[in-house]
């Protein structure tokens, strides 16, 4: 497992952006594919966005497709979220998460941001 922390959570108006971005401590960051998680109040968790070890492959949830770019930085051990045009619907606790490219479980999790969107 890798320790993960997660940070550049806030409050923003509709239409506003944010950048999150997610500390890994590993001497093989990339070996892992990392992922974005968000849990919405009264809401399951759902992933938002995933890349590979060497952030040559993404996936995006549609409703975030054209508004949220998932990048990494593994020369700093860094996962980035940029969010743009952020809308209400985009509210809740963002995790950042991690799982070894061979395993189909992540299996390591930030504590956490908070992102708020207000209308």
């Amino acid at each position: 497992q890798v320790q993960l922390v997660e940070s550049g959570g806030g409050l923003v108006q509709a239409g506003g952006s944010l950048r999150l971005s997610c500390a890994a401590s590993t001497r093989t960051f990339g070996g892992y594919t990392m992922a974005w998680f968000r849990q919405a109040p009264g809401k399951e968790r759902e992933s938002v966005a995933t890349i590979s070890g060497g952030g040559r492959t993404t996936t995006y949830d549609d409703s975030v497709k054209g508004r949220f770019t998932i990048s990494r930085d593994n020369a700093k051990n860094t996962l980035y979220l940029q969010m743009n045009s952020l809308k209400p619907e985009d509210t809740g606790v963002y995790y950042c998460a991690a799982r070894w490219f061979s395993r189909d479980v992540y299996d390591s999790w930030g504590q956490g941001t908070q992102v708020t969107v207000s209308s």
